[in-house]
């Protein structure tokens, strides 16, 4: 039965995203500390200008405005680039079809500064649906990214619903085709036997196959990333031209030579650390759930029974001592490439805007610089997309994607959650009108 209340609500959101879509005021940004995402140090007293949904001038002095810009007093504040996770799972999807829990989902992402999201993995009629409806402005949501279904071996790792199934070549070639018939933004193949932690065997892409598959998409111009857990099977697949890395090592400590071939090919590799510390997460440490980014966008019902019947499920597995060990030998794996030059990617193998702040605090407790973390969940998350001409940080002709923060992010990480304003694509977010708890 549908609800009344979400009506009213879904109604009032819908129609404040068609109005704002349709009103781009310029913005100006004036005298803030502007951290571009780039790496390079922080700028005080900084001028940003947007015009439609880019950012046309950057200035340490005034900016001349056109009337009727919307000017906005950056004293004191910090402007970094939206963040962006490029490794969810959107909730509702896969076998749920459950589209109220999906937006408010990504009404929970906007709302903690996240402007992008990259799903690697769902059922696709159901992302790639809120995908068509966010880019036609009918929904509220970050930019959504998808693959759509995964592609992998008939019982491989995410062979469910949806996936792409491949055995032989060229008797593949159709199902590839009808995938990219879908237009993905970007493609998830699997390749990982399991047999690792509490997982049992499972069949493994061959490697002559990955190869084939992933030349054929990038030969129709689409990008590639794999889910892989141990050093071997990631050289395997970069050697066999896959672009990205869907998850860090994770199984071991990573040799010298690994670290530095990351660093010379550039071959972005995305961080999910959360979902594995957060099993112990919850279990030595509930209390995380009171902060307040929590409380503003888990519902309360999510939040009992985390604190409870969750609670009591991770307590008993064995997965939930083994991931608390591995973590530390990911996040050090991560700091070594990151180090070395190699390209470290946010991305958080979950579906809340807090889950993503977790993984920020995770890199930096693993000892990556705060300075750095931030271009890991913007400019790096680009170049994982191939978009980094585009969007990803505070640069002349980019995607006026934009989070003004009231406190220091580089002073402590998690100041990256006091939010004052969300600008996506030129356009102040209505936080307030976001179908989340903090607004009820």
């Amino acid at each position: 039965m549908i609800n009344p209340t979400f009506v009213v609500i879904g109604l009032a959101v819908f129609a404040s995203s068609v109005a704002t879509h349709a009103q781009s005021p310029s913005l100006l940004i004036e005298n803030v500390t502007l951290i571009d995402g780039t790496g390079r140090p922080p700028v005080s007293g900084a001028f940003v200008l947007t015009d439609g949904d880019r950012i046309v001038r950057i200035s340490r002095e005034r900016i001349d405005a056109p009337n009727g810009t919307v000017r906005i007093d950056g004293r004191g504040k910090y402007l970094i680039p939206g963040l962006m996770d490029m490794h969810i799972h959107l909730s509702g999807g896969r076998g749920q079809n459950d589209v109220q829990a999906g937006v408010r989902a990504l009404h929970g992402f906007l709302y903690s500064g996240f402007t992008s999201v990259f799903d690697a993995g769902n059922n696709p009629d159901y992302i790639l649906g809120l995908r068509a409806q966010e880019r036609a402005g009918e929904i509220t949501g970050p930019h959504i990214f998808a693959t759509g279904g995964m592609v992998t071996v008939p019982g491989g790792h995410g062979s469910g619903g949806g996936a792409t199934l491949v055995e032989d070549w060229p008797e593949a070639i159709p199902k590839l085709d009808a995938h990219i018939a879908r237009q993905p933004d970007m493609v998830k193949l699997t390749f990982d036997e399991h047999g690792w932690g509490t997982r049992p065997l499972i069949p493994l892409l061959p490697v002559d196959l990955m190869q084939k598959v992933g030349e054929y998409f990038n030969l129709h111009g689409i990008r590639t990333t794999v889910h892989i857990s141990h050093e071997y099977r990631a050289r395997q697949a970069i050697a066999a031209g896959i672009n990205t890395l869907a998850h860090p090592v994770i199984q071991g400590p990573v040799s010298r030579e690994f670290v530095l071939l990351m660093a010379a090919r550039k071959i972005p590799m995305v961080s999910t650390l959360t979902i594995g510390e957060g099993y112990s997460r919850l279990v030595e440490h509930p209390e995380f759930l009171d902060q307040p980014l929590y409380q503003a966008v888990y519902e309360p019902e999510t939040i009992r029974r985390l604190k409870t019947d969750v609670r009591d499920q991770y307590a008993a597995r064995s997965w939930t001592t083994w991931m608390k060990v591995m973590t530390p030998v990911a996040q050090e794996n991560l700091r070594q490439i990151n180090e070395a030059g190699g390209i470290i990617v946010l991305g958080s193998d979950q579906s809340s805007g807090p889950a993503s702040h977790r993984e920020l605090e995770l890199m930096v407790a693993g000892g990556i610089p705060e300075l750095e973390a931030i271009r890991i969940g913007t400019l790096n998350a680009a170049i994982f997309l191939g978009k980094e001409r585009d969007m990803g940080s505070i640069e002349e002709g980019k995607l006026a994607d934009m989070v003004l923060l009231q406190g220091n992010p580089l002073d402590d990480i998690s100041n990256a959650q006091k939010i004052e304003l969300v600008i996506k694509a030129g356009r102040i977010v209505d936080r307030g009108a976001l179908d989340l708890p903090v607004n009820r």
